[in-house]
């Protein structure tokens, strides 16, 4: 895009010149001609002027004053010989003649080289001042292709990170209207698809816990059916049960296979990584607010995630800490009884009391945000199989719990550089 953009706006900066320069300089050229011929005209007119009396005798020392420098004038008279003022100039002079009086013709001419060097040098100029608009034009396309460009760009990064699952809102806006415009869209968009990813993750899980507490309590009374004394409505009862069984497992399965899609971004990857790229990714703006971020994470910590998930989740965490904590921001993990955790945790007051147990919740917010941030990045680590939880009210403690990765995770991925086998 950026190369486009510059390619079309030199294109057009060079044609410009083209057709401007051209002729300009054709025009200088030929203007250079026009204005030496009149100033020797302009000066065959002051020595006429002076030779207006018939048979008047010629002023030399006063003459030569209208001669040009390397110049020469011609002096023809009716019957008389023609005189001659200053030094030969050579080969195909400039050259102007004025009559001035019945068979009188006055003729002064330079050098041609005095001409074509001041139209060379004017031309020059000209065509200075034109390599001058080219490439002031070239460092306008430069910056235009860069301020068009770098919007388009992060805008087009935005949209795939809204596709990957990363809903964030990017408050930066680029000063263009109409780019500015698509970034709110992109914003509102992420709103909504937050909102109906969360209401997705609470229907499923509403529903499921709904079916399976009908299915438990239909077990229950078949059960109870199977024990009775009747041959046929005991055999009934099996078969009913048998059905509810397989009920049960198609449940089961159509739980694992929503799981299985919600995770098909998911992949290996060192939490040391990908939690220090989120960490710089929020330390200007911590730099912006007196505060600062500390990571402890150490090698080797391997989860299967989304990327962006976990990118997304992390992120909804420290921008709560920066909106409602104080102090340093500190972003860990460790590993424990095969489980990977994540813990976010800053200096501030802490959740309220009466918060702690709706502080996952939509809309719910001590301040004036939106009350999505937790709410989102609660449904986000769940999409991946771990689970968000407030592991410490005061000071706040938030922790992700991420299932490490298994033995069969582990074949084909090629070692870590600098790795030695022991």
């Amino acid at each position: 895009m950026r190369r486009r953009i510059l390619q079309s706006t030199l294109l057009v900066v060079a044609i410009t010149a083209l057709v401007l320069g051209g002729p300009l300089g054709i025009t200088t050229w030929q203007l250079v001609e026009d204005i030496h011929r009149a100033d020797l005209l302009s000066r065959l007119e002051q020595v006429a002027a002076r030779l207006d009396t018939p048979g008047a005798q010629i002023d030399r020392a006063s003459i030569e004053l209208a001669v040009p420098v390397g110049g020469r004038l011609l002096l023809q008279r009716a019957g008389e010989r023609e005189q001659v003022i200053g030094a030969e100039v050579g080969a195909d002079p400039v050259s102007e003649s004025l009559p001035f009086g019945p068979g009188d013709v006055l003729t002064l001419q330079e050098p041609l080289s005095l001409m074509r060097t001041e139209q060379v040098q004017v031309t020059l100029v000209v065509l200075l001042l034109v390599v001058l608009s080219v490439g002031t034009g070239a460092v306008v396309a430069t910056v235009t292709a860069r301020r068009l460009a770098e919007p388009l760009r992060g805008v087009a990064d935005r949209a795939a990170r809204l596709g990957a699952g990363d809903f964030r809102a990017v408050p930066d806006r680029h000063g263009i209207p109409e780019l500015d415009r698509v970034s709110d869209v992109l914003d509102t968009s992420a709103i909504a698809l937050a909102d109906l990813l969360q209401r997705e993750r609470a229907l499923v899980g509403d529903v499921s816990h709904q079916l399976r507490s009908r299915l438990t309590a239909l077990q229950l009374r078949l059960d109870e059916l199977a024990a009775h004394p009747d041959p046929t409505a005991r055999s009934e009862a099996l078969a009913a049960l048998e059905q509810a069984e397989r009920l049960g497992e198609v449940l089961d399965e159509l739980l694992e296979a929503a799981r299985a899609a919600r995770a098909a971004g998911a992949e290996l990857q060192d939490l040391r990584e990908g939690l220090t790229a989120a960490a710089d990714e929020w330390r200007p703006t911590l730099r912006a607010a007196g505060r600062s971020l500390k990571v402890r994470v150490p090698e080797g910590l391997l989860a299967r995630v989304t990327p962006a998930r976990i990118r997304e989740a992390v992120g909804a965490l420290v921008d709560n800490a920066i909106q409602h904590g104080a102090g340093t921001v500190t972003l860990s993990a460790r590993a424990a009884e095969g489980s990977l955790l994540i813990e976010v945790a800053d200096a501030g007051a802490g959740v309220p009391e009466e918060l702690v147990p709706h502080v996952f919740d939509r809309g719910v917010s001590v301040g004036a945000s939106t009350g999505i941030g937790l709410a989102l990045a609660r449904a986000l680590v769940e999409a991946d199989g771990g689970r968000l939880e407030l592991s410490r009210a005061r000071p706040p403690v938030f922790t992700i719990f991420l299932p490490a990765a298994r033995a069969d995770d582990m074949v084909g991925v090629p070692p870590r550089r600098g790795a030695t086998p022991r």
